[in-house]
């Protein structure tokens, strides 16, 4: 998933001040009844998600009755107009959530909660993958929404350029991403053997948790105190603005990638030889990429782990669907929800995102029986773990991804990012954190 800017302590300051009066559908006994949808953005454009989602609507809306009346909104503005709408009143009866968001939102008390009761009514909790509802609120509290989209993090490699440089298979560990990569990495012809979307903060924050994790870190307290600048978080982030500041196999010109398409380009395009990415083949099928040259292999680990390092290549990624408690037509908003979730959509939206159903029913059509559906289905399913499920999780995203984002900014000008300036660095984010508990 991908996310905008959120102010520090805003989530929680929500909690107290959220209402009940959202939904925007029209309500009057006469008019037939009526849902507003917000989805995030998964396709290459707001216009390819609405030429996807619009016929899936109107079959909705011919076997039930209920229009639903669709709004595409883009990651950089979604989260702040969640949060607005759970405090203004003004917001959609049905939405889509980056499931990192899960216990933030949890946390405002504007959600329905998909207690059993109101998992039965969407198809029944046991039809969902453990790890994609594991990544649904708090432990302990009923879901803030269900899954919708699966995803998982994998490395995702030019063959034709591994061929020309004489690799015969994707690295198996950190150690060999960098060997190779400096094997692949010829700026004078243009061609980098990683590319990075090292301006956009939810991605950095994403890498810091899989390497975090590799490490052995882990950025908050049972009690949820937070704990970023640990020395494990450190080499973690060093090691991810090390693959541009010391291997030298990132472009400098990434410092400003904050457009997945961009990266997803130069692998195409042959600029960069890997890409560490959710899963999206259909992406690379809508810009032109020869997919007979694309593989992908689960992120590497270190070749020896760290004390504490845990075998994890992805966090649970993905897009969760929720409902706003106030909308005043809640039976007609979870009979949608179910239809979204049911095995025949969940089969022609993940087959045309390319990302991963989230329900098991799913899974026997023969788009999600290939060798690279196999490769995310794995990661998702034995070297996963959901971002920490906190109230703090947001802040976490937005203050880790910032800082990232400036160090390789400070890389790509030629100003040296080491530990001591990474610790200061994380020890303001867990001061800003605490600041808002």
């Amino acid at each position: 998933m991908r996310i905008g800017k959120i102010a520090p302590a805003l989530v929680l300051a929500l909690a107290a001040a959220a209402t009940t009066a959202c939904g925007g559908g029209d309500t009057s006994s006469s008019a037939p009844k009526e849902l507003v949808y917000w989805a995030s953005n998964q396709g290459t454009s707001l216009d390819n998600d609405k030429a996807v989602l619009q016929p899936e609507l109107d079959k909705f809306e011919k076997a039930s009755g209920i229009k639903v009346k669709l709004e595409v909104v883009p990651w950089t503005d979604l989260l702040n107009r969640i949060l607005a709408a759970t405090t203004s009143g003004k917001g959609p009866d049905v939405l889509n959530i980056g499931n990192t968001w899960s216990a933030s939102l949890q946390a405002t008390g504007a959600f329905l909660p998909f207690d059993d009761a109101a998992l039965e009514k969407v198809g029944g909790k046991s039809r969902f993958l453990g790890p994609s509802l594991a990544a649904t609120g708090a432990s302990g509290q009923p879901p803030v929404g269900v899954p919708l989209y699966g995803q998982a993090y994998g490395l995702y490699y030019n063959k034709k350029l591994f061929s020309e440089a004489g690799i015969t298979k994707p690295p198996a560990t950190w150690e060999e991403l960098v060997e190779d990569g400096k094997k692949l990495t010829k700026p004078d012809k243009g061609q980098w053997g990683l590319s990075l979307q090292a301006g956009q903060v939810t991605e950095n924050s994403h890498h810091a948790a899989i390497l975090g994790a590799q490490q052995g870190a882990q950025f908050f307290t049972p009690e949820g105190k937070p704990q970023l600048a640990s020395d494990p978080s450190v080499a973690a982030v060093q090691q991810f603005v090390d693959l541009m500041q010391k291997d030298k196999i990132v472009n400098p010109a990434n410092a400003e990638y904050a457009d997945t398409a961009k990266s997803l380009k130069d692998l195409s395009d042959g600029k960069a030889a890997m890409f560490m990415n959710q899963a999206s083949a259909g992406s690379f099928k809508n810009i032109g990429m020869d997919m007979a040259n694309l593989g992908v292999a689960p992120i590497p680990l270190p070749a020896t782990a760290p004390p504490g390092g845990r075998k994890v290549s992805s966090f649970v990624a993905g897009i969760n669907m929720s409902v706003f408690k106030g909308t005043k037509n809640p039976d007609a908003a979870l009979d949608f929800v179910k239809f979204m979730v049911s095995a025949p959509e969940q089969a022609l939206l993940n087959k045309t995102y390319g990302s991963l159903p989230t329900v098991q029913d799913a899974y026997s059509d023969a788009a999600f029986q290939t060798e690279d559906v196999k490769v995310f289905q794995n990661v998702l399913a034995n070297s996963a773990e959901p971002m920490p499920q906190v109230p703090q999780e947001s802040q976490f995203e937005t203050l880790i991804g910032t800082a990232i984002k400036g160090m390789f900014a400070d890389v790509a000008a030629g100003k040296p990012v080491d530990g001591a300036k990474i610790r200061d660095q994380l020890t303001q984010a867990d001061q800003q954190i605490a600041a808002g508990s």
